[in-house]
């Protein structure tokens, strides 16, 4: 399975964002559809059949190129739905 090594943020939640991909580490396999050794435009290869990975594995190195104290958009969204939730109040205030 190949990986990247990514940069990005490291929000206050603890969540990591990618913002942009530094470089790419090939596995080598013919069944991983990321790398360079698997077939491309054969008749004869059927990923489904041959069980070939279709994503790549976990980031192999993140670089943290910013730490914000804010939570990332989808932990905002949903502490601040569930306060709103628990208060009972049926408005949502942006």
């Amino acid at each position: 399975m190949c990986n990247l090594e990514t940069a990005g943020i490291k929000y206050g939640c603890g969540h990591y964002l990618k913002t942009q991909d530094l470089a790419k580490l090939d596995c080598g396999s013919s069944r991983c559809t990321k790398s360079q050794n698997h077939p491309t435009n054969s008749r004869s290869h059927n990923c489904e059949a041959s069980q070939c990975r279709l994503y790549y594995g976990p980031d192999r190195k993140e670089t943290i190129l910013q730490t914000v104290t804010d939570y990332c958009s989808q932990c905002n969204d949903y502490y601040r739905g569930h306060r709103y939730a628990q208060s009972g109040s049926s408005s949502r205030i942006s």
